[in-house]
């Protein structure tokens, strides 16, 4: 049996105005490897952040009826549906280009449809909102990341148009959108996580980074101040 295919819901006549937007997510263990040489074992904790700010940003963005995660990772879907959010398995097929093809297979053909990269941690709703009313304008159409080289969205007004690009965006030949900062920044390495972290964090990868600092931190502060209990002990 074919599953029906998922579609945006908004109220009367509003359906076809509103937006599906798909986010592939890989396993966090095997995610953001490139952070490993700074970061360790927190790469996967890192990975798991970014993608939970950037679902957090695409929920709440006006427009959007209805997200999709596309995933093999039982916990990223398990926190997706918690949100809000439906989710399909990626199967098969590896890669972000096949995970947003599944994704658009599994909408109903003739929606709008964004896919985003899924590390994207300072998205802001406002930014999102406004590349996807430019996207209106256009059959198909993506958004380069800060280097200009890679692609963090792709659009199409309709599903069943969708061409992905995130692996081969030299090859497309789509228009570019202009979008804010928070679209285009999609973390890979340390020097991305640095702009992020001067631009601004979204709540969890902020949480996750402040693991970091506060037990060195903590071992500094009892080098040089009083142990509190034991000067109460002492009285």
């Amino acid at each position: 049996m074919t599953a029906e295919p998922y579609r945006a819901r908004g109220g009367p006549g509003e359906d076809d105005l509103l937006w599906s937007v798909v986010l592939p997510v890989r396993p966090f263990g095997s995610a953001k490897q490139r952070l490993a040489l700074h970061s360790g074992r927190h790469h996967a904790e890192l990975a798991h952040a970014f993608y939970l700010d950037t679902l957090r940003a695409v929920r709440a963005t006006p427009g959007v009826g209805l997200v999709l995660v596309v995933t093999d990772d039982p916990l990223a879907a398990r926190q997706a549906r918690t949100l809000g959010a439906a989710t399909t398995p990626e199967g098969r097929r590896a890669g972000p280009d096949a995970a947003a093809l599944t994704g658009a297979a599994a909408l109903t053909p003739d929606c709008p449809v964004a896919v985003l990269a899924a590390d994207l941690p300072t998205l802001r709703p406002e930014e999102l909102a406004e590349a996807l009313a430019a996207a209106r304008r256009h059959r198909r159409a993506r958004v380069a990341d800060h280097t200009g080289a890679g692609t963090t969205a792709v659009t199409a007004l309709r599903a069943a148009d969708l061409v992905p690009s995130f692996g081969r965006a030299a090859e497309s030949r789509e228009p570019v959108l202009a979008a804010g900062p928070g679209l285009r920044l999609d973390v890979d390495t340390p020097a991305d996580l640095a702009r992020a972290r001067v631009r601004g964090l979204g709540l969890f990868s902020a949480a996750v980074l402040d693991t970091w600092v506060r037990p060195s931190a903590a071992r500094s502060r009892r080098r040089t101040e009083p142990d509190l209990p034991a000067l109460r002990a002492r009285r």
